[in-house]
């Protein structure tokens, strides 16, 4: 349509484009891995970028923090072929999750650091704060809408996401002293003892 910008990215050589940015992200994922936190000049300068090239994709270095994160652009973690059953469904949706913290972990670390040290305003614009994490266990939690309202599943969705995640990983390794295999296993037995213990719980109300 006449009048409608096109994005940088979408303009011109594409290819070329698009490796340009994705060795921006490499390198903010990189110096992130470190405990830093990159400005796009930072990572640009590790990438053999022009600081002006670089902020043609990301005008701020809170863009670029959001496009380095590992999760920002997953929408789903359920498989093509995802089973029906909810406990089935949230088992693979918290193997997942919890895999992808731990190949993450040092990024992950480093995102909860930001959050923690942010004002209320810088806090929700970061990605550990988007709330992806929730929406995948909802997604997993699904097929129980007939069994209970969307309050309950989100707030079940809550309960599950704060037994997991990088925070809780941080805990059971750093100050539990578990493996990080044990600390996946007892994440997964987590949730899906919060899944039957609310399953448990909407039955007998259903029956008083």
């Amino acid at each position: 349509m006449m009048g409608m910008s096109i994005p940088y990215e979408l303009n011109g050589r594409i290819d070329q484009k698009r490796r340009t940015r994705d060795a921006l992200i490499a390198a903010a994922r990189d110096i992130v891995a470190t405990g830093a936190t990159p400005t796009v000049e930072e990572a640009a300068e590790a990438a053999s970028i022009s600081r002006t090239t670089a902020y043609r994709y990301f005008p701020s270095q809170r863009a670029l923090l959001v496009a380095a994160h590992p999760e920002t652009y997953t929408t789903s973690l359920l498989p093509d072929d995802a089973p029906d059953d909810a406990p089935t469904r949230l088992d693979l949706v918290i193997d997942a999750f919890t895999r992808s913290t731990i190949e993450n972990e040092a990024q992950q670390r480093t995102m909860l650091r930001l959050s923690l040290e942010a004002d209320q305003v810088e806090r929700a614009q970061l990605p550990l704060r988007q709330g992806r994490a929730i929406t995948w266990i909802e997604e997993a939690l699904a097929p129980l809408h007939t069994e209970m309202s969307e309050t309950e599943r989100h707030r079940l969705a809550l309960t599950i996401r704060s037994a997991t995640g990088i925070e809780a990983l941080v805990w059971l390794t750093d100050v539990a002293g578990l493996s990080r295999d044990d600390a996946t296993d007892l994440m997964r037995w987590s949730a899906r003892a919060l899944l039957q213990s609310a399953l448990a719980e909407r039955t007998a109300s259903a029956h008083d």
